[in-house]
C-alpha cells in the first residue's frame, strides 16, 4: 500500500534553493557545530513555522545550540510541542525500539502507585507483572508521594537514565494483595503500539476493542493483524482506546481512520482531513484522503477512550471521522493539538520538528486547542486492566453502546471525576503530543 507522504526535505537541501547567504552546511570535511545547527534552525522556522509572524524576536547568538533556540522562538501562547530531537533517539523510538522497563506509571484514586501500561516485550511484563499492580518501592523509595508531588526529577533519580543495563528493585503488591520482590534490568526491546485488541459480544453486537498507544513504524503491521481479526469475527461496532496515544506519523492516523470507515462507495477519496501551511508556503496545502485497506470494517459508529494524553495524530482520527459517522469519546477531554510537523534531518545529529500545518477535517472542523471533551468525565481507572469490564472507561463505553447514551450516574455509583499525573519512561517530546509527516 502506497504511503501518501507529503514535502519533507532536509536543512541542506532546503538552504541551497532559498536562501541567498551560506547556511551552515556540513560535507566530508566539516564537522556540524551547535552553532551551525542553531542557525539552520533559525532559518527554517522564519520560512517553514506555521506561527513565523508570531514568534518573540531573538538573537540567534544569544543562544549556544538549537534546543534552547526552538525554546526562545515557539510561539507561547499555543505552541507547547515544536521540538528538537537528537537523531539517533528519533529514529529509535519511531522505530518502536525502547530502551527501559517498559511501562507507565501513575496515581488511583486513592493514591497509591501503579502500573498504568505495560508494553508485552519489556523486561517487567515477562516477569509477570501487569496493569493495576501496586508499584509500593523501587530501590526501596516510596513511590507514590512522588508522583503525589509531581517531581519529574525525583523520580527521575529513582528510577535512573534509560541505559540498558540498569538493574532496579521493585516492590509490589500484586491483586491478590501478596507483596512480590522483582529486580528488572533495563534492556532494549521493540515495543508494541497495539496493547489489546479483542472483542466484546454485547446486546449491541460484536464489538472489536483496540488499545492502541502510539502511531509509529511498527503499528502499520499491528494495525493489520488487529483489523483482520475484527473483520473476521464480523465486529459492526468499535471501542478505540487512545488514552495513552500522543500522536505519531500521521500515514498511520491515516491507515487507522481508513480501516474504521471502510471503503463504501461513499467514502471513496472523501477527505480525512485538509493540511494547511503558512503563507510563505501556500502551495503545500495538501489533502489526506481515506484509502484502501486490506480489512475495511465500514463502521457508522465508534466510542473512543480519551484523556489528557490523547492528542495530535489520536485527535486528528477523532476529528476526521465525525463528518462520516458519530464519535463519541469517554474518559478525559483530549490534549488539543489540531496542528502537525514537518521534519528535517539535519546531518544525522539532530532532527527538527516545528509546528508547519494546521489540519481540519472534511467539514472544515477543527481548531481544538482547548482540546476535545468527552460525553462523559470518567477516571482512568488504572486498578483493572484494559480488558476487565469494570475497568471505568471500558464499563462506561459498554453502556453507551448498548443503550445509547451515557450513564446518568456511573455503572459504580457515581465516583468523583479525577485527573492523576503519570510518568513513562519515553523522551518528554513523545508524551507533549505530536504528528508528523514522515519522509521516505
Amino acid at each position: 500500500m502506497r504511503k501518501y507522504i507529503f514535502f519533507t526535505v532536509t536543512i541542506l537541501v532546503l538552504a541551497s534553493s532559498c536562501r541567498k547567504e551560506p547556511l551552515p552546511v556540513t560535507d566530508n570535511n566539516t564537522t556540524l557545530t551547535e552553532a551551525m545547527a542553531r542557525d539552520s534552525l533559525y532559518y527554517l522556522m522564519n520560512q517553514w513555522y506555521y506561527w513565523y509572524d508570531l514568534m518573540p524576536a531573538v538573537t540567534k547568538e544569544n543562544y549556544s545550540d538549537p534546543y534552547s533556540l526552538m525554546d526562545a522562538m515557539r510561539y507561547q501562547t499555543l505552541d507547547k510541542w515544536s521540538f528538537v530531537a537528537d537523531y539517533n533517539e528519533f529514529m529509535a523510538e519511531m522505530q518502536g525500539t525502547f530502551v527501559g522497563h517498559g511501562f507507565r506509571i501513575g496515581l488511583d484514586d486513592s493514591d497509591n502507585a501503579r502500573i498504568a501500561m505495560i508494553y508485552s516485550n519489556s523486561p517487567l511484563y515477562a516477569l509477570g507483572v501487569r496493569r493495576g499492580w501496586i508499584v509500593e518501592k523501587i530501590n526501596d523509595v516510596d513511590i507514590a508521594p512522588i508522583l503525589k508531588s509531581g517531581n519529574s526529577t525525583e523520580y527521575s533519580n529513582v528510577i535512573g537514565p534509560s541505559t540498558a543495563g540498569i538493574t532496579n528493585k521493585f516492590l509490589f503488591r500484586e491483586p491478590d494483595n501478596t507483596e512480590v520482590t522483582i529486580n528488572s534490568t533495563k534492556s532494549t526491546f521493540q515495543v508494541n503500539s497495539v496493547l489489546l485488541y479483542d472483542t466484546l459480544h454485547l446486546a449491541s453486537g460484536v464489538t472489536g476493542h483496540l488499545v492502541f498507544e502510539s502511531f509509529i513504524e511498527p503499528s502499520e503491521q499491528e494495525l493489520a493483524t488487529a483489523f483482520a481479526y475484527f473483520k473476521t469475527a464480523g465486529v459492526t461496532s468499535l471501542i478505540l482506546d487512545l488514552r495513552y496515544n500522543s500522536g505519531g506519523y500521521l500515514y498511520i492516523a491515516q491507515q487507522l481512520a481508513s480501516y474504521i470507515a471502510g471503503n463504501a462507495p461513499a467514502n471513496a477519496g472523501t477527505v480525512f482531513g485538509l493540511l494547511s501551511y503558512n503563507n510563505k508556503h501556500q502551495d503545500q496545502n495538501s489533502a489526506f484522503k481515506y484509502i484502501s485497506t486490506p480489512s475495511p470494517l465500514g463502521l457508522n459508529k465508534v466510542v473512543v477512550i480519551s484523556s489528557r494524553l490523547t492528542a495530535s495524530a489520536s485527535e486528528a482520527v477523532m476529528n476526521g471521522l465525525k463528518p462520516l459517522m458519530p464519535v463519541v469519546s469517554i474518559g478525559d477531554t483530549t490534549l488539543g493539538k489540531p496542528v502537525g510537523m514537518n521534519g528535517w534531518e539535519v546531518g544525522q545529529k539532530y532532527f527538527f520538528w516545528p509546528v508547519t500545518f494546521k489540519m481540519v477535517n472534511a467539514n472544515n472542523e477543527g481548531e481544538y486547542f482547548d482540546g476535545i471533551a468527552p460525553a462523559k468525565d470518567v477516571s482512568d481507572d488504572i486498578t483493572h486492566d484494559f480488558n476487565d469490564r469494570h475497568e471505568l472507561c471500558l464499563s462506561e463505553a459498554i453502556h453507551y453502546l448498548e443503550t445509547g447514551s451515557v450513564a446518568a450516574k456511573s455503572i459504580r455509583g457515581a465516583p468523583s471525576f479525577y485527573r492523576h499525573a503519570q510518568f513513562s519512561e519515553k523522551p518528554a517530546w513523545m508524551d507533549n503530543g505530536f504528528s508528523v509527516i514522515k519522509n521516505q
